[in-house]
């Protein structure tokens, strides 16, 4: 789960980080009183949407005059003018895509002073399997950029979970940042204050980008884009409350109400395959064969009848399925049920598809039989690569 940057800053606020002062703001009428209240005389006014690149996006309905979704402004007049650009209009970014996202909320912030601009993230370092702070000099820069063209600027600082960030850690992170200092005293207190805040609210991703050195020599969050890991959000309802539907895709809302594990991708072959592994293998094959999947989605290993059938209604309620591939190898799951819940689906919603099924594993006669005498036009394969040509030789026409 993904929250908006002003979000992250009072989380990370309320665990002591430095963050500047802001108020978010839903109307364009709120802007003037948001800005009243900050100390000012700079301003910076930033939309609030689930991507990244907003201050380099364009809005849709400005046209080539179209400014950023992140903008400075040097007078309360100017925050309302562009609180007035900005709320309701559709901003494009490199992450959202040519449709972009709408920005229902914005961020008034009191402005910096920056000296410079550094890259800070924390995440699970799978490689070494401990949480690991990644960070760089090149700062407010495209990071997989960096990544690619100077390598060598990036540093990794695996922690180990038993002693958290030691001295040995921040004097890592400091030289790898070059500071000194008092911005090597903030990262002294900055650095164990971020991983504590990644450890207890059971964060996926923590990315600053940019943390600052301000002109008076300490460090500031001046951005935060923070992630969770959903099978942990039981455990914080605080955190599931700043859930924001709007920013997510329908279809993947109505998944989470059945645990489905759901992305919508941009294909047109829709996908319902259990255990994510063979999900990815699946959605592999099918750009093999020169397509592409319109979604994962991986039912997982005790799916009930009730499950097949939300997960079957989703995929064929997305306008760009051109056609469904069912890839089930039951081991927990039973192919019988994944039948059941195929037949139950296109009773309520019809079949207007080619739907290719391959069914191995548990009871997979007895679930090729429920399909073959459910009177349905469906397709039997007898391997993937088989359910993959066939299916994509059925949308391609």
């Amino acid at each position: 789960m993904n929250i908006h940057e002003y979000q992250g800053k009072a989380l990370l606020k309320s665990f002591g980080a430095p963050v500047a002062e802001g108020v978010p703001v839903f109307k364009a009428s709120e802007a003037e009183a948001a800005a009243q209240a900050l100390p000012g005389p700079l301003y910076v006014v930033k939309s609030q949407i689930h991507a990244g690149g907003r201050g380099k996006g364009k809005f849709k309905e400005l046209g080539a005059d179209a400014k950023g979704g992140v903008r400075l402004a040097k007078s309360v007049a100017e925050v309302v003018a562009n609180a007035n650009e900005m709320l309701g209009h559709t901003l494009v970014t490199k992450q959202t895509g040519p449709a972009g996202k709408q920005v229902n909320r914005l961020y008034i912030e009191d402005g910096a002073d920056i000296e410079r601009e550094l890259y800070l993230s924390i995440l699970v370092d799978r490689s070494v399997g401990r949480i690991a702070f990644v960070v760089s000099t090149e700062g407010g820069m495209d990071i997989e950029g960096v990544a690619h063209d100077t390598p060598e600027k990036i540093i990794t600082v695996a922690i180990d979970p038993e002693k958290g960030v030691t001295a040995e850690d921040v004097k890592a992170l400091n030289d790898a940042l070059k500071l000194d200092g008092d911005a090597a005293r903030d990262g002294g207190t900055l650095f164990p204050i971020l991983y504590k805040a990644f450890v207890e609210k059971d964060m996926s991703l923590l990315e600053v980008n940019p943390l600052i050195v301000m002109k008076d020599g300490h460090l500031r969050v001046l951005d935060a884009k923070v992630s969770f890991d959903n099978n942990a959000l039981f455990r914080h309802p605080d955190v599931l409350e700043l859930r924001d539907t709007s920013e997510e895709d329908e279809k993947e809302i109505e998944a989470s109400k059945y645990d489905l594990a759901y992305v919508a991708l941009d294909g047109n072959i829709g996908c319902m395959v259990n255990g994510a592994g063979l999900a990815m293998a699946t959605m592999d094959i099918i750009k093999l064969y020169g397509a592409e999947p319109a979604n994962f989605l991986d039912v997982g290993g005790g799916a009930s009848k009730e499950k097949v059938t939300a997960a079957f209604k989703i995929i064929t309620r997305d306008p760009a399925v051109k056609g469904i591939l069912i890839n089930i190898f039951g081991g927990i799951m039973k192919c019988d049920i994944i039948a059941e819940g195929v037949i139950a689906a296109v009773k309520e919603v019809g079949l207007k598809v080619p739907l290719v099924v391959r069914l191995e594993g548990t009871n997979a006669e007895l679930g090729k039989k429920i399909i073959n005498d459910s009177g349905l036009n469906v397709v039997s394969a007898d391997d993937l690569d088989d359910a993959a040509k066939k299916i994509v030789a059925a949308v391609k026409g």
